[in-house]
This record gives C-alpha cells, structure tokens and sequence, in this order.
C-alpha cells in the first residue's frame, strides 16, 4: 500500500481575502487529490501578520465551519504568540541565539515563508505549495472575437503530479490576469513617456520593463491572458539557467520538503519585497520544473466575484484614479525600492555604485511628476528608502547571508534527527 500523501497550502497575509480564498476553493482542492491512488492530507497554513494592513485578528478567523469539518483537511494557524513560543522551544535544542532565530522567525514575506516552511516540515508535510491571497486557480483565454474564456485550473494537483513524476525540488506555475500592481499612467507626449520610463526603470528589476507594461497595456488593457495550450495542461518543462541563475515567483511555488536539505531560505530587507527573488539566489543547482497551470492574479482585489463563479466578460483597464489603486501601487513601488539596492548588489557587485547612481538619477527626474498624479500618498518618500536602503546594502547582504547560513544549521539538524 502506498504511503498517504501530505500536503501543506501556505499563506503568509495581511489580508483577510484569504479566508474568501479557502472558503471558495477547499472542496475543488479536495476533488483535485482524487486522482491520485492514495489517501491526500492537506493542511491549510495561515500565518498572518496584523501590522501589513491594518486587518484585525477576527479579520483572518472568517471561515467556514464546514471547512474545519472536512475530513482530510485541516486548519492550523499560526499566530504572532505561537512565532515566539516556538522560538523559545528551539533555541536552546538548535543552540540558536536569539539574533539568528529573528532572521528566520517571524511574520513579514519572507520570515513568514520561512516560518510556515519549518512547521510544514516538522508536521511531516511531503509538498509546501505556497498561494497568495489574491489568486484564484482559474484562466483567462481570449479568444478572437475579444471574448474571454474562463478555465478552472488544477491548481495543487499538478504541481503535486510533476513533483512525483519528476522528482523535482521546486515547481513553478504561470500568472494571468493583472500580473503587475502598476496602474495605467496616461502619456500625451515624448517627455512625459520618458518620465515614466525612468521611473519604472529606477523601481522594478530586470524582468519589468516599460516596454512589456507598455505593450500590455494597449494591446489587452494592461491584462496578461493565458495561453490556450498552457491552460490545457501542455507544455512542462525543466526551467535552465539564464545568467548562472534559475528565477521563480512566490506563487504558486511548490517546495518538495523531501528535499528540505536542497531548499534555499527567503530573505528581503526590511519592510521590503524580493523573498521570491532571494530565494531563487539558491536554487541554481536545484531541479525546477515549470507547470503547466495558471493562477488569474487579482492584483488590485478588483475581480473577486471570480471566487463565486462570476466571470468577467472583459477585464478592465487599472487606471492610477481608480478607488484604492493608489495605496496598492505606493505599498508595491516601496516595497521594491527598498529590495532594489540589494538586488543590484548581489548580480551585479563590481559595478553596483555605477548602476545604483544611474537608477538615483532616473527616480529623481520621475518622481514629482509621478507623485503629482496621487493625492493621498507621498511618491516623493521612494527617494528616501533608495538612499537609506543604498547606504545599508551591504548590512542587508550579511543579513542574507546569515539567514541562509542559519536554515543550514536548521536542515543539518533536521537529517541528524
């Protein structure tokens, strides 16, 4: 008889959509596992960090009674009280400082990754899919008329299917939908697309560019559309390095805990993004397969009927005066920038000042007419966090490096055991 198969769905959030996530997709994730020849577990992990958005604690206690009834499916949340309490319980068993036990420990995008990776592992967890709060498991074909195509996707079953026919380390998916967390920014003349140029330049990394966003945006509104095969499960593949290095997204991202010695840590800066980007700094060797399924990436929360069943006929563009775009869009650009110096300085360390000027220089032309486009928050406060996080780039480098350092000690631990 073959070994049961188990399961953990991490969420690290601040935002209570993920308890309308659960509640609308438990029993399709549930139907997905009858097509394995085993019984499935599944544990839903849900770590939640009360400061990100301001959502209360209630706010993440909102599901259904019915999902906490399922046989084979379980809830385990983890709270900022159980974080400390499982941090003094290891400490002295791991002869971990206090110092080492923050790196990893914690809420915040890549602590709680790393948090929710140690539980998964210490619950017997085979397979850790992490799945962000504003993506649905579903595709968005359009065809040639212009009408679109909805496709229910096998989110966690295919990712489960290539880890077991592969033996993977990690498996990836694709994103449809509104990838990007940047609204439309109307352009009259040459000089005010050269402002944005520069600004999405000095923000973003290597893979976001004004000219894909630009496309994007005037051939389909700004809306990345499933390919049509992809949707249909065709089309896997082992991802190769680009440039000595392999680079995955945080969702949906598949970890095999049966290679927990393989798998890399998350780190970023503080208060900033990149936890899937530093992760992939260590997954070079590693086997990755990409997986043929897509989530619709609700970027700005602006399709959550789509949890119900209630498809769009057309998606819309996101405009920079659309209600609540403009706290979304400055919690992202901030979040980059504050990630962007570390990041040019691991790819690129001989030359970062030379670079790290240049994306000054563009942020700074760009950055007033930028900010003159919203009235609620100050744009201007992203030249601050380039300079102060320029000026901790190498702290924050020891920090990266002091994670990864700490989750070896942890893993050695683990096979030890």
């Amino acid at each position: 008889m073959k070994k049961e198969l188990n399961i953990g769905i991490g969420y690290v959030t601040g935002r209570s959509n993920v308890c309308s996530v659960i509640n609308s997709y438990y029993k399709y994730i549930k139907e997905q596992m009858t097509k394995f020849d085993r019984k499935v577990n599944i544990i839903f992990y849900i770590l939640f960090d009360l400061n990100y958005q301001g959502a209360e604690r209630e706010d993440f206690y909102n599901l259904k009674e019915e999902v906490f009834e399922e046989e084979g499916i379980e809830i385990r949340y983890i709270t900022p009280e159980d974080i400390e309490s499982r941090k003094e319980k290891i400490k002295d068993y791991y002869k971990l400082s206090s110092e080492e036990l923050d790196l990893m420990f914690g809420s915040g995008h890549a602590r709680g990754r790393n948090t929710v990776m140690y539980y998964a592992y210490q619950d017997q967890m085979d397979y850790l899919l992490f799945w962000d709060d504003d993506e649905y498991p579903v595709a968005c074909v359009k065809n040639e008329d212009g009408s679109i195509t909805w496709k229910m996707q096998e989110n966690v079953a295919k990712h489960i299917e290539y880890m077991e026919k592969e033996k993977a380390d990690v498996t990836i998916g694709y994103h449809c939908g509104y990838i990007s967390p940047i609204p439309y920014m109307n352009y009259e003349t040459p000089e005010e697309e050269r402002v944005i140029t520069d600004f999405i330049e000095s923000i973003s990394n290597e893979v976001v560019s004004w000219k894909s966003i630009k496309e994007k945006f005037e051939k389909n509104n700004g809306v990345t559309y499933a390919d049509e095969n992809i949707s249909n499960g065709e089309g896997a593949y082992e991802q190769q390095k680009e440039n000595g290095r392999k680079f995955v997204a945080g969702s949906t991202l598949c970890l095999n805990l049966r290679h927990i010695e393989k798998i890399p840590a998350f780190y970023n800066p503080p208060e900033a993004r990149g936890e899937d980007t530093f992760f992939s700094m260590g997954i070079g060797d590693l086997k990755v397969i990409k997986v043929p399924v897509y989530h619709f990436h609700d970027g700005f929360l602006k399709c959550r009927e789509i949890m119900e069943e209630k498809f769009p006929t057309k998606l819309k563009m996101i405009k920079s005066s659309d209600k609540n775009v403009e706290k979304r869009f400055y919690k992202a650009c901030l979040g980059w920038i504050k990630y962007k110096p570390l990041l040019m300085y691991v790819m690129d360390t001989e030359n970062y000042r030379e670079k790290m000027e240049s994306t000054k220089r563009k942020l700074k032309r760009s950055i007033k007419k930028i900010d003159s486009l919203y009235e609620k928050y100050n744009f201007t406060n992203l030249v601050d966090a380039l300079e102060k996080y320029d000026e901790d780039v190498e702290k924050h480098y020891q920090e990266f490096l002091d994670t990864n350092r700490v989750w070896k000690k942890l893993k050695k631990k683990f096979i030890e055991e």
